[in-house]
């Protein structure tokens, strides 16, 4: 046993100067006495095949070989129409109904009894007895050369309608928010999937040396239903999970060094961690260790790229203007200038998350009369101002920007325990509506169509798979080729089935 780490240490401090130091603390380490039962006399000791078993498991995790950083750029699997992606997630989701499928119909028999054909056999989330239907509560009308529908409730999305392709053929098979969010954002209902960024930055790794491949901004006061879980990387690598960013204090918790370290301390320190991480890498091939070695690497160059890339301070009084935002405050407003920010600076993809999109209609704060013009007012100024900025920036092209919730709502009133006063909708997994705009999307479109009460796909329906299926497409990533070796199955964000489909209409 001795002899051959004898023979690694020698080789190894050739290459780093902090090998001999990590060789010697190795010597001490639990892991490495561990590791000593796992030959010699006791070789045929139950701990010793067990640690045998388990560390070559880990080796075989996965399919690709370990680069010496995971986050290093990849080359796509074919030419990529988009390099960076932008996500808007309205949680709790806004009603389709009042902002962008136009249904003259539900109007005309608003307030009548739904027909017996929609809701047999029907589960709704809070719905009970007979529902009836639920015209539009806002107003609707055409603008952009496309001649798109749209609510009043938009009028600065009315601006941008010839960038913005609008998918009203969404349809889903979640009508709860947790395991909706998570089918959307993972691939899968459950939680322990790896996310949407998470996916993306371990097939093309980032383009930014400095910053996370994957930066999550949450605005509304709450995290979504599913939790942090939406952008975690589950089976991954862990270096490739979300970075929360906040948009006041500390832009990351922690990132800066504690009172007293020197910065010339901080550096020997994460040198010395990694030259230890190495050579346990060296011995057992662990690709989580690997995974922590790049994330205290990037930890450190973060601690100066971060606090300059969130300091919306330094933009121009007009632009900040443009986008309604605050300095210091959490908003949609401020997450949508800071995303325009990170992807200047490289960052793969940015998620944007917004609370208080859920309009049951029990009170104003969730209602269709007061809550949704509140949440666009908030929203529709920022959403509009980010792509007109990237299109004078020169960055739509390349940039994926994303818009929607989880699910859609109803055609029908909730009217939750029979009360009138506020009017809402439920849960609807048949049909809802997303729009995609830049990177290689068909601008001033309209893909899909639902009956004309709005229930059902009537023409083009859009799975979450095959949307998930085609933005990968448009970041030249062949999500049947894109996959993970765990626990025997080689994973996909599209499912093991591998049933999904580019949705070839949506592209330019």
């Amino acid at each position: 046993m001795n002899a051959p780490q004898s023979t690694y240490s020698a080789q190894a401090e050739t290459r780093d100067p902090h090998a001999a130091q990590a060789a010697a603390i190795a010597q001490a380490t639990r892991r490495t006495f561990l590791g000593s039962l796992a030959g010699g006399a006791a070789a045929f000791s139950l701990g010793g095949i067990a640690l045998t078993e388990l560390l070559g498991r880990d080796a075989a995790a996965s399919n690709t070989p370990v680069a010496p950083d995971p986050l290093a750029p990849h080359a796509p699997h074919f030419a990529a129409r988009a390099k960076n992606v932008i996500y808007i997630h309205l949680a709790g989701s806004p009603s389709q109904l009042e902002l962008f499928d136009y249904k003259p119909e539900l109007t005309r028999f608003n307030g009548q009894s739904c027909p017996d054909e929609y809701i047999k056999g029907e589960k709704f989330a809070f719905i009970k007895g007979h529902p009836t239907l639920l015209g539009p509560v806002h107003q609707f009308a055409r603008a952009g050369r496309a001649g798109l529908w749209t609510s009043d409730l938009l009028p600065h999305f009315r601006t941008i309608e010839d960038e913005v392709c609008v998918i009203n053929s969404m349809t889903t098979d979640q009508f709860n928010h947790a395991p909706a969010q998570l089918l959307l954002h993972t691939g899968e209902a459950r939680f322990g999937s790896a996310s949407f960024g998470s996916w993306v930055g371990y097939g093309l790794g980032s383009e930014s040396r400095d910053l996370p491949a994957f930066i999550v901004l949450v605005s509304g006061d709450k995290t979504p239903d599913a939790g942090k879980s939406v952008w975690g990387s589950g089976f991954l690598p862990s270096v490739y999970q979300g970075v929360q960013c906040r948009a006041s204090g500390d832009p990351v918790l922690y990132v800066k060094d504690p009172e007293g370290m020197l910065r010339e301390t901080r550096r020997a320190t994460i040198d010395a961690i990694a030259a230890l991480g190495r050579a346990g890498v060296a011995r057992h091939g662990d690709r989580e260790t690997e995974a922590r070695i790049a994330q205290y690497e990037l930890a450190y160059r973060m601690q100066m790229a971060v606090p300059e890339a969130m300091d919306i301070t330094r933009e121009t009084p007009a632009t900040i203007q443009e986008y309604g935002a605050s300095p210091g405050t959490p908003s949609l407003a401020n997450s949508c200038l800071l995303a325009r920010r990170l992807v200047e600076r490289g960052v793969r993809f940015v998620q944007l998350y917004d609370w208080g999109w859920d309009g049951h209609g029990t009170n104003p704060s969730d209602d269709l009369l007061t809550q949704l013009p509140k949440k666009c007012g908030e929203m529709d100024r920022p959403v509009a101002a980010l792509i007109r900025d990237l299109r004078r920036r020169g960055l739509l092209d390349e940039t994926l920007v994303i818009w929607g919730g989880e699910f859609g709502r109803t055609p029908v009133a909730e009217y939750r325990d029979g009360n009138k006063a506020f009017l809402g909708r439920d849960h609807h997994p048949h049909a809802f509506t997303m729009w995609m705009a830049g990177g290689g999307v068909k601008g001033g479109s309209v893909h899909g169509a639902t009956d004309e009460l709005g229930y059902r796909i009537a023409r083009d329906p859009v799975r979450v798979k095959d949307f998930q299926a085609t933005v990968l497409h448009l970041l030249g990533l062949d999500h049947l080729k894109l996959g993970y070796m765990h626990a025997g199955l080689n994973h996909r964000l599209t499912g093991v089935q591998g049933d999904a489909k580019v949705v070839q209409g949506l592209l330019a």
